[in-house]
């Protein structure tokens, strides 16, 4: 990438940033169109927040379902993926005995959610072990149905996974889900901006998704999608001003005219809303610059850095490449003390990376966005060389 590009991010020249994964970063117009929203919303904040607000969170929505294939009825703001799905995970009418299908490959605050959930109502998780490596969409697939009983209530996936950043196939377990009357709930913090989703062609009953990760806008803005026919399952988890006693009766509104799923969840009493604001901001910038081809750049400098690694340690990758996330890899390292890999990656190297343990494999999780570059990566694999005793890389000096 050029450093014309670097230039239009906030981040530190002094640090090699590889995890857009975990929060994301914002481009310089974004952030300003967003701290000019705030700017407004200060200069008088009964206007903005008590007689505009209702208006201004249409336009977001709006931009959101034309991106991603919806309708704008179908989605609500909320601050991030897990919020939202919190949201579905808490008010689904779940009893004693009623089965959550998930995998051994979840986000673990999701786990806890579903955790607590079980808790409070008696009903039990089944974990699906998936076949590793992941090379087959009809193995996935084959597990996730067989898993399935009469006892599923919940079908509960990540589409790119946290841990792994695998891109779960999931449109045919979603479609024997629906068939068997199984509620869909799909985790989809890694997706917008990052591979591309239809929300109403991939037919999940709920998909949260993260706007402030690969779509880049401001941190905390995310939505909820749920298909019509579920949305009136929901109840918000903090009942405020949108919210009427009226919200489950057949064609009801919502106290500001919008549906009760959208305005039970959005209008929350105050709070800043400029990061939901901002999203179209987002967009355009990102059909500005168009970013399919710097994309596409990134898909192939993960790849070729995950290779590169591959042939250093001799270590099989965790899937085939179609499954493989575009720009974020979960890259096998040999057997460290990860916390200790970590530390040194970034107090001696400068690089910002997470190094961690998942079940038998040690993991180097390297995320690429249009500020990353090709030295940068030939500066990860130095680094990983001289810490885990590699080799040569020939690729430079680290440091």
């Amino acid at each position: 990438m050029s450093d014309n590009l670097a230039r239009q991010f906030l981040l530190r020249e002094d640090v090699t940033f590889l995890n857009h994964g975990s929060f994301g970063a914002c481009p310089r117009p974004v952030f300003a169109a967003y701290q000019a929203l705030q700017l407004e919303l200060e200069g008088e904040p009964v206007e903005f927040l008590g007689r505009r607000l209702n208006d201004l969170m249409r336009t977001p929505r709006e931009a959101v379902a034309a991106e991603l294939g919806s309708d704008p009825n179908n989605i609500a703001a909320v601050i991030n993926a897990t919020s939202g799905l919190n949201i579905v995970a808490q008010s689904l009418p779940l009893q004693p005995g009623d089965q959550i299908l998930t995998t051994d490959h979840e986000y673990s605050a999701l786990e806890k959610t579903w955790a607590y959930v079980c808790r409070k109502t008696g009903a039990e998780i089944v974990v699906v072990k998936v076949p590793m490596p992941l090379v087959s969409e009809e193995a996935f697939t084959d597990a996730i149905i067989g898993g399935m009983t009469e006892r599923t209530k919940v079908l509960f996936l990540s589409h790119i996974t946290s841990p792994t950043a695998l891109v779960f196939p999931i449109e045919r377990s979603l479609a024997e889900a629906r068939k068997r009357g199984i509620w869909s709930v799909i985790d989809g913090a890694h997706t917008p901006g990052h591979i591309p989703l239809l929300l109403d062609t991939l037919g999940a009953d709920f998909y949260s998704g993260n706007c402030h990760k690969w779509m880049m806008t401001p941190k905390g803005s995310a939505f909820l999608h749920a298909r019509p026919e579920v949305q009136g399952l929901l109840d918000p988890l903090v009942i405020s001003h949108g919210w009427t006693k009226e919200s489950k009766e057949p064609g009801a509104l919502g106290a500001f005219g919008n549906s009760p799923f959208i305005d039970g969840i959005e209008m929350q009493g105050t709070r800043d809303p400029s990061a939901w604001l901002a999203v179209p901001s987002a967009i355009a910038f990102r059909k500005e610059n168009d970013w399919t081809s710097i994309a596409d750049h990134c898909r192939q400098l993960a790849q070729d850095t995950a290779r590169r690694l591959g042939e250093l340690t001799g270590l099989s990758p965790l899937s085939s490449p179609e499954f493989s996330a575009p720009q974020m890899v979960a890259m096998p390292i040999p057997e460290c003390d990860t916390a200790e890999i970590h530390k040194q990656l970034f107090e001696r190297y400068r690089i910002e990376i997470p190094v961690f343990k998942w079940q038998d494999h040690c993991i180097a999780r390297v995320s690429v966005q249009g500020y990353n570059s090709r030295p940068q990566m030939d500066r990860l694999l130095d680094a990983l060389t001289e810490l885990l005793g590699l080799g040569k890389t020939g690729a430079g000096t680290a440091g």
